[in-house]
């Protein structure tokens, strides 16, 4: 789809739409020139149609996102929130219940403040135990439903079981994972873009 076509060039700077994309390593370039991270590719796809802002930080839990988000969303007033969170919660196999009410917090404050919300899915090895991994893929889909937010199901989506794709830590993708990440992110965001452009020119 051509951005273009999704962002008119009738916008002006004040009516585009400022992107805040809430991320850990996945989204923060771990081990990799930022350049080449997806939030950056997506950046650049967007070509100064929106302001995209990073801030994710590797390491980042729930827990952490929960207690920064409310200024960055004071900060920039973003129009869409990115959100992608969870994966270290899993890792460290905290409470899925708990990483619920952190995303949930964090949906809920996005909404008050009329952002819409796209929810970055992620998932864990198996060897946490296919219980454990079932409730944890389970929040994420809970709380689409629940919030009505659009669900991009796993992330990693035909980059994960790729050794190619993945570094050896065989937890964050290479650079040439990227561009496939941005592709998992786009068919669900684009309808966003293009539904927010439409609303900005009718008002």
């Amino acid at each position: 789809m051509i951005v273009a076509l999704i962002l008119p060039n009738t916008l002006s700077a004040d009516e585009r739409p400022t992107l805040l994309v809430m991320g850990d390593s996945l989204s923060a370039a771990y081990n990799i020139e930022r350049d080449a991270g997806w939030v950056t590719l997506l950046e650049a796809r967007l070509d100064e149609e929106a302001e995209v802002i990073n801030a994710s930080i590797s390491g980042e839990t729930t827990s952490g996102g929960a207690q920064r988000f409310p200024a960055l969303l004071r900060q920039h007033d973003p129009s869409l929130v990115l959100l992608e969170l969870g994966g270290n919660d899993g890792l460290r196999g905290l409470s899925p219940q708990q990483m619920q009410a952190n995303l949930a917090q964090m949906i809920k404050q996005s909404q008050a403040a009329n952002a819409k919300v796209l929810l970055l899915g992620i998932d864990i090895p198996p060897n946490y135990g296919q219980a454990y991994r079932d409730a944890f893929k389970r929040v994420f889909t809970q709380l689409a439903d629940q919030y009505d937010v659009p669900l991009v199901p796993f992330l990693l989506e035909g980059v994960a079981l790729d050794d190619d794709l993945m570094q050896d830590d065989d937890i964050h993708p290479t650079a040439k994972a990227q561009p496939m990440i941005l592709e998992n992110v786009w068919p669900a965001l684009a309808p966003m873009l293009e539904k927010h452009a439409t609303h900005t020119a009718i008002d």
